[in-house]
């Protein structure tokens, strides 16, 4: 686990992250993520219809212990979180349609998250002695305006100021690299003797959780017909699941000692999802380089037309 003054660190860079981010958007891309119905509707049945099932398969594939399937299978149950919407931003992805799914997700997982852990997680539940996870709605509703706000005055301020958005934009953009370094920086050393006795199929089964999730939402989105920045996005929001909510769940649902047993799956999770999403948004980046100069002029046109009207 991070140290308390470093989740405060963490806090307030990703809400300046947020800030930047919204700086980047205007109400016609607000406009083009809600008319855009079918990509919201492919992520959250990626989300919480593969996610889930592929969490199980995983815990069952690799021989996990109870404890260790349902840590696994609760991540698989979260909705996205403000991480996803950064690493989105540096994919050239479509940053309103990312937080339109999260804010999408975030509040469909107050109905679905019962639900998914009730249906995958019964027997090993039961062989741990907790009848039912408690779910943190107000945490999860925290989550939500933790992403409207920051963005929201971000959009405010490059509606006012162009100058200082694209100041805020480039802010965005540091305080996003500072966030990975901190959490590397931060785990690691503190973690790497737990991490290196874990077994390799603990490992297998964290690490591909999230590695599932960019390729089957990447699939499922480009069936569909969904266009290049869509599916970077889709991938981002499936494979990238917000945490910290599973430490609250797990925290006020099981004695102390199973506990501290579950807690470690999802905290592998989040330590190589921030790796993998690296990998994978380098990757994605350097494909998208044309769709995203293409979609800039298309976006340029666009506003032209809507002030002219």
């Amino acid at each position: 686990m991070i140290s308390g003054f470093e989740q405060l660190l963490l806090a307030l860079m990703v809400i300046g992250i947020m800030f930047g981010m919204g700086s980047t958007i205007d109400l016609v891309d607000v406009r083009r993520a809600l008319r855009t119905p079918k990509a919201v509707l492919i992520g959250m049945s990626s989300q919480f219809g593969l996610m889930p099932l592929v969490a199980y398969g995983l815990a069952q594939l690799c021989g996990l212990t109870p404890a260790q399937t349902v840590g696994l299978v609760l991540v698989g149950c979260l909705p996205a979180g403000t991480t996803s919407n950064m690493f989105s931003y540096f994919a050239r992805g479509d940053v309103a349609l990312s937080i339109t799914m999260t804010c999408c997700s975030t509040l469909l997982a107050l109905v679905m998250m019962p639900l998914l852990l009730g249906f995958y997680t019964a027997d090993a539940r039961a062989q741990l002695g907790a009848e039912g996870l408690h779910i943190p709605y107000l945490q999860i509703m925290m989550t939500l305006v933790s992403v409207l706000i920051p963005v929201s005055l971000g959009m405010w301020l490059r509606r006012v100021s162009p100058g200082w958005a694209r100041v805020a934009e480039d802010t965005a953009g540091f305080l996003g690299f500072l966030v990975i370094v901190v959490l590397i920086a931060g785990w690691l050393p503190r973690n790497h003797s737990e991490l290196a006795g874990t077994h390799g199929g603990v490992l297998l089964a964290v690490v591909g959780l999230g590695v599932a999730g960019f390729t089957f939402g990447h699939v499922c989105a480009w069936l569909v017909g969904c266009p290049p920045r869509h599916r970077r996005t889709i991938a981002l929001e499936t494979g990238i699941q917000n945490s910290p909510l599973s430490f609250a769940i797990i925290l006020v649902s099981f004695p102390l000692a199973v506990a501290n047993e579950l807690l470690w799956l999802p905290i592998l999770y989040a330590f190589f999802i921030v790796i993998s999403a690296s990998v994978w948004t380098l990757i994605m980046r350097h494909l998208g380089r044309e769709d995203a100069e293409a979609h800039i002029h298309a976006t340029i046109c666009e506003r032209l037309v809507a002030r002219i009207e």
